[in-house]
């Protein structure tokens, strides 16, 4: 099988580590199957998307809705090449699945409207199909509604004209949305479990996700949250859908 390609940009190593981890699990890929490409360290390299089957994002310290002026030159490099490689997928219409991050850079690709209007306080939030989602492959025998895990600086606040809406939330109104036929972007985390969302509040907790004397509140809230099982089956329906020989 072509491997598929993880597009990360987190700093801090275990974060960074943990998010392939999951990736890999959720999507039941193999180590050889997912590629990492870490852009907050290094350039972006030459990708031959022939030699692949799809692309991933994950999520960033990195918002799409930074004021231009505060963006670091790793930021507005990493802006720069993604926006790059999504011209080339977006014309080829290529496998493409960006959680979270990749809610804001296909977004802004495509001319979304990305602000604060929207963002997200870490929780279990509730997600629901649209009659375009639940006619969507992918999320084909996927639940309506179900948990996902969220938090957001940001969100879409007004989809691109060729988007397609594929699921709204009970505080942020575009979850999930494609363009063409075969590129997806989720605003919540299909990739995480509970443990994984308390890791990252730990690891973020000067962040401004929250006020950090919440620290303990939020982690009691997480454990306490609704039950999150269904989210993770999209990254595995991408990866069944699109693997390529």
């Amino acid at each position: 099988m072509r491997p598929f390609v993880l597009i990360a940009t987190r700093f801090d190593d275990p974060i960074a580590d943990a998010e392939y981890r999951a990736f890999r699990t959720f999507g039941g890929l193999a180590a050889e199957e997912l590629v990492r490409i870490r852009l907050e360290r290094d350039p972006m390299p030459e990708l031959d998307l022939d030699d692949y089957s799809g692309v991933f994002v994950g999520g960033s310290p990195f918002n799409a809705s930074d004021l231009q002026s505060s963006k670091s030159e790793t930021q507005v490099r990493v802006e720069f090449e993604m926006s790059q490689l999504l011209d080339r997928i977006v014309a080829a219409d290529f496998p493409f699945f960006g959680a979270c991050y990749g809610v804001g850079t296909l977004g802004v690709h495509e001319g979304a409207v990305i602000d604060r209007t929207f963002g997200e306080e870490v929780d279990a939030v509730e997600v629901t199909l649209t009659e375009a989602g639940m006619r969507d492959p992918l999320f084909a025998g996927i639940p309506s509604p179900f948990h996902a895990w969220v938090g957001h600086k940001e969100a879409v606040a007004e989809l691109p004209a060729d988007a397609t809406l594929l699921a709204t939330g009970t505080r942020c109104p575009i979850q999930a949305f494609r363009i063409k036929n075969n590129l997806y972007a989720t605003q919540f985390h299909p990739e995480l479990t509970a443990d994984d969302i308390v890791e990252r509040v730990r690891a973020y907790r000067f962040e401004g996700y929250f006020a950090p004397e919440e620290l303990d509140a939020t982690v009691h809230a997480i454990r306490s949250a609704s039950p999150v099982t269904v989210p993770g089956r999209l990254l595995s329906a991408f990866t069944r859908r699109y693997a390529r020989p």
